[in-house]
């Protein structure tokens, strides 16, 4: 019997205007595998996914990277990305202190020092080389 319940997430996308800078951010500083790097007719996207997430994978595009994009429609994507008012992605991990201390050596900018939250986790806040933010978690332990 199908129950429905065999939905999972597979991909997200993240805006990055220059794939070797995100590339430096994502594969050498949080230590997610790349999984893909695909160049075609002027694009890239290259796919990264944590070794303990295997299942789930991030792809970092370009904001021209939609084919059906007019120049205008690139060029407020592009400017909303260097303001960084595009959205990012939260992560989990064990220690968000030792993360923390690991990701602001590497000289990102920083949005949020650790801190305990109300609702019950423990998070910082960085942006990529591109503008996005990015939350990491650490969960209460049980």
């Amino acid at each position: 019997m199908h129950t429905g319940n065999d939905v999972r997430l597979a991909q997200c996308f993240i805006a990055v205007d220059d794939h070797d800078k995100a590339l430096a951010f994502y594969r050498d500083v949080l230590g997610l595998e790349v999984r893909n790097d695909v160049g075609f007719e002027g694009m890239r996207w290259v796919t990264v996914a944590s070794p303990e997430q295997p299942d789930t994978e991030i792809v970092l595009e370009s904001p021209a990277a939609h084919p059906d994009a007019s120049p205008g429609d690139k060029q407020a994507m592009a400017e909303l990305l260097a303001k960084g008012m595009l959205r990012g992605v939260n992560f989990t991990t064990a220690d968000c202190d030792a993360l923390f201390e690991r990701v602001r050596a590497a000289g990102v900018d920083v949005l949020q020092e650790p801190v305990d939250q109300p609702y019950g986790v423990r998070d910082c806040a960085f942006r990529d080389p591109a503008g996005n933010m990015l939350r990491f978690m650490e969960r209460p332990r049980r």
